[in-house]
């Protein structure tokens, strides 16, 4: 008889639908903003697996959030398209040096700027020191977020849920209102929205509200700047195995993550990454307004 378990084996390497682990998973929580580096399974950002074709050959980019996870994804395949860039960050000194060293390897420049975009003028100097660095300002990818969870309303500390909004909506606000004066015909804003704008669930609302929130000024904001020639769209990713995971949700929650997708598991970043390039591109010059749902088949967008 066949060693079944072999079979299901070569079955897995031979589907790309199962290129990334299944839960359950052994992670254990950790402090919030959480690190990469203490991830099990360790997330795949591309490092080994993305090739770039020239599609941001001459481009600049400024990604917040792009220490880990989604971020450092997308910095990645940036990078190998051609892209230099500015690598926002809180404080994750480590993952932010690793993000940097992979887009030095690709042979483009690495900025790394720490701070907090809930405050503006931080936002403000980030544009400011993109344009004095590169000289000019091709792409904005806002993807820094925040989130906690909550059984119940009165739990929800009240700044708290207005941190939430700081980070996750105003800082894209912020960024965007400082950088489009400096952005040419043909830049673009990619947004980083979720499944929770539009499949929320209770225990996350200040979350998915802010996800909410994003889904709307996308599109707003889109018809608002569009005759600029600067288009402006969002990725909504399902579950995605980052480090925001088991710095912000109880290990039962962290342990079957993905596990309620079509395909029985989280997104990796490294399959996020190749949208957010799409969207960077000329190859998107006719899209704008628009929410690109990366759901594992949870739900169409």
């Amino acid at each position: 008889m066949a060693d079944t378990s072999q079979q299901n084996s070569t079955a897995q390497q031979q589907n790309p639908l199962n290129q990334g682990p299944k839960p359950p998973f052994p992670q254990k929580s950790q402090q919030y903003p959480g690190s990469d580096n203490r991830m099990q399974p360790e997330p795949d950002h591309g490092e080994k697996s993305y090739k770039g074709s020239g599609k941001l050959t001459g481009k600049t980019a400024l990604i917040t959030g792009a220490d880990s996870g989604i971020g450092r994804a997308v910095a990645i395949a940036f990078a190998r398209e051609g892209a230099d860039v500015l690598i926002s960050y809180l404080s994750e000194e480590n993952d932010a040096r690793e993000t940097a060293r992979w887009v030095e390897e690709a042979g483009r420049k690495a900025i790394l700027v720490p701070g907090d975009v809930a405050n503006e003028a931080h936002c403000q100097a980030l544009v400011q020191r993109a344009l004095n660095d590169f000289g000019h300002l091709d792409i904005l990818v806002n993807n820094a977020a925040f989130q906690n969870t909550y059984e119940d309303i009165t739990q929800i500390p009240s700044d708290e849920f207005e941190r939430t909004y700081r980070i996750n909506v105003f800082a894209l606000f912020y960024l965007a209102k400082a950088a489009v004066p400096h952005m040419k015909p043909g830049s673009a804003i990619i947004n980083t929205a979720s499944i929770e704008a539009f499949e929320p669930k209770s225990f996350l609302l200040p979350y998915a509200s802010t996800k909410s929130a994003i889904a709307s000024i996308t599109r707003s904001m889109a018809e608002l700047i569009g005759q600029k020639g600067i288009r402006v769209n969002a990725v909504a990713p399902g579950p995605v195995w980052t480090p925001l995971i088991p710095a912000t949700m109880p290990e039962s929650a962290v342990k079957d993550f993905g596990k309620s997708t079509v395909l029985g598991r989280p997104a990796q970043p490294a399959e996020l990454a190749p949208i957010y390039v799409l969207l960077a591109s000329p190859e998107a010059s006719y899209v704008t307004g628009e929410i690109y749902g990366v759901t594992g088949g949870k739900m169409p967008l």
